[in-house]
């Protein structure tokens, strides 16, 4: 902990861990923290975690470690959950393409779409394996994309020095009672992480996880209580009425999307040391999930038989419950992720870094029933029959980064420049077929019903000076200019689609003052573009019960960021307050109609997110074992212009909320037990772009809410610890969209170290 403190009150002094890590001459023990190879000299406000830190987490998956960081909200709706994209202070909980992954050094974000379903591949990474976590806020680094101006979080895993061993088996329960649900939820998970240095210069690490899970409802099947009074339809009971987001009485028939996920990761990473200046890695990662989406119907006739679809009459209501609404899913999906990195100390003037992945999946397979059992007795597909079944498997992307890193000689030290190359393509591909038996694949016609694709590519370059004026003020200049284009559009049923090929420059300045008194003072300004994605442009098609209608003309979103930050170093500790304002022409978003079910992806003119941010973070506060964290955010959005709909200038931008807080503390009793305890708290925010969803306590809406999570830990000895752990300990219900997020969770775990 004595190391940490150094390390906090270092970071304060010099603005980011990167920039003591690479300029200072220190004593052995902080070297030991690795920088990350993607950003050098960031002049962007920073947060961190530490293994030390996520231990003392309820954490099972490796998003769970960035639950507590500033502004920092994962869309996790369960255990397992595939889409848990990231929101920040400037980005809305459905802006997955405003952030940025990286684990070592290699993109793990998903940026062939900006919603839900394009999440960083965060199961490429075992929280095992983790030395520690860097989140960056903004875009203002020349060597990063547009794609940074909200957060860009850099995973860093352990180097083995020695053999070295990690082994961790979780349980967890769910106690899920809402609407007309009431069942439990389970679920388990066993990890292992090796690793060894072998003969000084060869090391490798190894990574296994399996994940066997069960969700609560994700979803649930709706539809508007009708005005006028109808005896039409199967009279049923069941039905549980509740209020939309937009006030609209409502009917509920049941729940949907209780997903059965197994999943299953398996990583080796190989480095060698060519001389102490020069190391090679090679990362070969796999993960496949198999997934059952499966329903509840609440509807029962009066033989208390449930029914699934049909003409159904409630309270001497008609409604149609579609084939679709209550019906099953059944998806396969396999990832593969080949990394190579190569960084060199050419002389004491020179280094360069080389990074290159490849992220493909092998397997993409979709499986939905389109068929009703007769009469509406059975649930839709569970006697087999017709339904689609969609491939994704050619989709991908590539990239490649080439930086040089130059510190001039003697007389010119007070200059660090990084200048290079960076390349991406991204790939999608989605072709639905028609299928006589939904759950065989070979059942399917010989053309597809519907076909869309296309691909992106960047090509940027890059250059970022800080200039050190004098030992207290240094000024950071950086440029990049970046080739973007689209082609091989291709929306079965619409005309061919134009490729296009356009040129963007992004200057950025920031300027840092140590002051007096342990004081660093920090303003940053930058332009970026944030380029549509490949399904933005191309992706348009009925996924389930939505119609995804892209836009092959959208315009990129051109940003415009600043920020003015003050960072203090307390005794143990580190206090950080920041002003930001960040302004958006040509606002992307994708708008969902929960009456037609068309999700219309548009660009809607300018907006502004303005606000304030006080983080905390200290060891020993007080009484020595307890450590403490802490962030409070506030925010301030409007819609500044809309030539499309005028009446949306003056609301709230989508899915950003009016404050965000968040607390960890942790304290050590004595060298067997530790405790924690985590506090969350999210405030007002709208889902519709003219904001009127006022109802924020029922399905579809966003809910203010506020968590606590407690763990207790047991160490027998140094090899082996227990811990028990609860998550929304207060049962708190709350809903993040369409999704109720968990109850009240029980975990338990068991872990050996080596």
């Amino acid at each position: 902990m004595k190391r940490k403190t150094l390390a906090l009150a270092l970071a304060s002094t010099l603005g980011h861990p990167a920039a003591w890590a690479e300029e200072q001459t220190l004593p052995e023990m902080i070297v030991s923290l690795p920088r990350s190879a993607v950003v050098t000299n960031n002049p962007s406000p920073s947060a961190e975690v530490t293994q030390d830190q996520m231990r003392e987490m309820n954490v099972i998956n490796v998003e769970d470690s960035l639950k507590y960081s500033p502004s920092i909200f994962i869309r996790k709706r369960y255990v397992g959950d595939r889409n848990g994209i990231v929101a920040s202070r400037t980005a809305g909980s459905l802006q997955s393409a405003w952030s940025l992954v990286y684990a070592d050094g290699l993109l793990l974000s998903n940026l062939l779409g900006n919603s839900y379903n394009f999440p960083p591949r965060w199961n490429i990474v075992g929280s095992e394996e983790i030395e520690n976590i860097q989140v960056l806020y903004g875009p203002f680094s020349a060597l990063l994309p547009g794609n940074s101006a909200g957060a860009t979080i850099l995973i860093n895993t352990r180097k083995p020095q020695q053999f070295e061993a990690h082994a961790r088996v979780q349980g967890w329960s769910q106690d899920y009672k809402h609407y007309a649900t009431d069942d439990t939820y389970r679920g388990h998970q066993e990890q292992l992480a090796l690793g060894a240095r072998v003969n000084g210069s060869l090391s490798w690490s190894f990574l296994f996880n399996h994940l066997d899970t069960h969700s609560q409802p994700i979803n649930f099947a709706t539809a508007a209580i009708p005005a006028a009074n109808n005896g039409a339809g199967t009279p049923v009971t069941g039905g549980v009425p509740y209020t939309s987001p937009t006030n609209v009485p409502s009917m509920m028939f049941g729940a949907t999307s209780l997903d059965h996920s197994v999943q299953d990761t398996m990583k080796i990473r190989l480095a060698y040391d060519f001389t102490p200046d020069t190391r090679a890695a090679l990362t070969y990662a796999y993960w496949q999930n198999d997934s059952f989406s499966d329903t509840r119907t609440y509807l029962r006739d009066a033989a208390g038989q449930p029914i699934w679809s049909g003409s159904v009459n409630i309270d001497n209501k008609n409604y149609t419950v579609s084939t679709s609404a209550l019906a099953p899913s059944d998806s396969n999906t396999q990832n593969q992720l080949l990394g190579l990195s190569l960084d060199s100390r050419l002389s004491p003037d020179w280094s360069v870094e080389l990074s290159a992945s490849d992220y493909s999946t092998p397997r993409d397979i979709t499986r939905t029933p389109t068929t009703a059992v007769a009469g509406g007795l059975g649930q839709p597909g569970s006697a087999g029959g017709a339904g689609t079944i969609t491939f994704g498997d050619e989709s991908g992307w590539k990239t490649l980064d080439a930086r040089a890193i130059w510190k001039p000689g003697q007389g010119r030290k007070n200059h660090t420049v990084t200048f290079g190359y960076h390349y991406d393509r991204y790939t999608y591909s989605s072709a639905k077929y028609a299928a006589s038996s939904w759950t065989d694949d070979s059942s399917i016609g010989a053309s597809p019903v519907s076909t869309t694709m296309g691909d992106t590519r960047t090509d940027a370059v890059f250059a970022q000076d800080a200039w050190k004026l004098d030992p207290r003020l240094t000024l950071t200049l950086g440029w990049r200019t970046e080739r973007w284009q689209a082609f091989n559009g291709f929306i079965s049923g619409y005309a061919p689609i134009a490729s296009r090929d356009d040129t963007y420059h992004s200057p950025k300045a920031s300027l840092t003052w140590r002051a007096a008194g342990d004081w660093l003072i920090r303003g940053s300004v930058a332009r970026a573009y944030r380029m549509p994605t490949v399904t933005e442009l191309f992706q348009t098609e009925k996924i389930g019960v939505v119609t995804q209608i892209s836009d092959p003309n959208l315009n990129p979103e051109k940003i415009l960021a600043t920020d003015l930050t003050a960072e203090h170093a307390l005794e143990g500790g580190n206090l950080r307050l920041s002003l930001f304002d960040q302004h958006t022409d040509n606002f992307l978003t994708s708008q969902l109609n929960l009456t037609t079910n068309v999700n219309r992806v548009q660009n809607i003119g300018r907006t502004r997110i303005t606000g304030a941010e006080a983080a905390y973070e200290a060891v020993d506060v007080l009484v020595p074992g307890l450590d403490i964290n802490g962030s409070l955010t506030y925010t301030d959005s409007e819609i500044l212009s809309d030539p499309g709909n005028p009446a949306l200038v003056g609301k709230k931008v989508p899915r950003i909320p009016d404050w965000r807080a968040s607390v960890f503390a942790s304290y050590r009793f004595d060298e067997h037990w530790t405790g924690s305890l985590g506090l969350l708290y999210s405030g007002l925010q709208f889902g519709n772009l003219d904001n009127s969803d006022t109802n924020h306590n029922d399905t579809g809406s966003l809910s203010k809410y506020t968590t606590a999570d407690v763990k207790l830990g047991y160490r027998f000895s140094k090899l082996i610890r227990a811990s028990f752990g609860i998550d929304n300990l207060t049962n708190e219900s709350y809903f993040i969209g369409p999704h109720p997020f968990p109850k009240r969770t029980y975990q338990a775990e068991l872990r050996v170290d080596y």
